[in-house]
């Protein structure tokens, strides 16, 4: 049967998207939002907002993400692993890529394509991941937008530890102490989750060539972007931002 549509539900640490693409893969609907760890409901509400916009027209649907399991075997519908789901969508949107760095609410993830497929994911600590950039903007009393905002007047970078949230709040209160600026301290938590993703998950390994950068934190924060892009030394054709980062897990589903 032709024309039928294919959706794709992302259920993540923090946040569950939803895209749902027709036989071209255009997106026909999308949407992002916090679960709030109420994964039944945000994906209940989802999928009502996503029924009033396609109606009955005949669909097929697969489950992804780390929290996806659960919702899977709840809606009965198969569940496909998020790495190889993601790996999908890069080799069908944006198959240039060499390196591929996603970084979601609590994992971080880097995935060589060149001379093999070979992936780096962090275990269970969520530093430099968007847990952490949450705590630190709480920390600064503002929200990530506002953290990120606050980056683009920076002018000084500090180091701050994104090994551990505890450290990080440490090295912080201390900048606090001594009169640094928000702007620098915002910049600086950046910079930390680069360093973190970097020195933690490459383990030496070279990120070179043309490099994607996926997952919610990295399409929201253009800062966090900028700072991957200038640590990496990368040229403006060797750094992809893809329109869709922030859903190409549940595009690849």
């Amino acid at each position: 049967m032709s024309n039928i549509l294919r959706m794709g539900l992302d259920v993540g640490s923090t946040t569950v998207k939803l895209v749902i693409v027709d036989d071209n893969g255009a997106i026909v609907y999308s949407d992002y939002r916090r679960h709030y760890a109420d994964t039944r409901l945000h994906t209940t509400g989802l999928l009502q907002d996503a029924y009033k916009k396609v109606r009955n027209h005949p669909l097929t649907v697969m489950v992804t993400g780390s929290a996806g399991i659960s919702i899977s075997s709840w809606l009965d519908i198969k569940h496909i692993q998020e790495v190889i789901a993601c790996n999908n969508a890069i080799e069908r949107l944006i198959p240039e890529t060499d390196v591929a760095i996603e970084l979601g609410g609590e994992d971080a993830k880097i995935t060589f394509f060149r001379n093999g497929l070979d992936q780096r994911m962090n275990g269970i600590c969520a530093g430099g991941t968007g847990a952490f950039i949450d705590q630190m903007a709480t920390l600064l009393g503002i929200d990530t937008i506002g953290l990120n905002e606050l980056a683009k007047q920076h002018s000084t970078i500090y180091p701050v530890a994104a090994r551990c949230g505890v450290f990080a709040k440490t090295d912080i209160q201390v900048l606090l102490n001594e009169g640094a600026r928000k702007e620098d301290i915002a910049a600086s938590v950046f910079q930390a989750v680069v360093n973190q993703t970097i020195s933690g998950l490459a383990c030496g390994k070279s990120i070179s060539g043309n490099i994607a950068f996926l997952g919610g934190p990295l399409f929201f924060l253009s800062e966090l972007r900028q700072r991957f892009k200038e640590t990496l030394k990368l040229e403006d054709d060797q750094a992809i931002f893809p329109a869709n980062a922030h859903f190409y897990v549940a595009m690849g589903a």
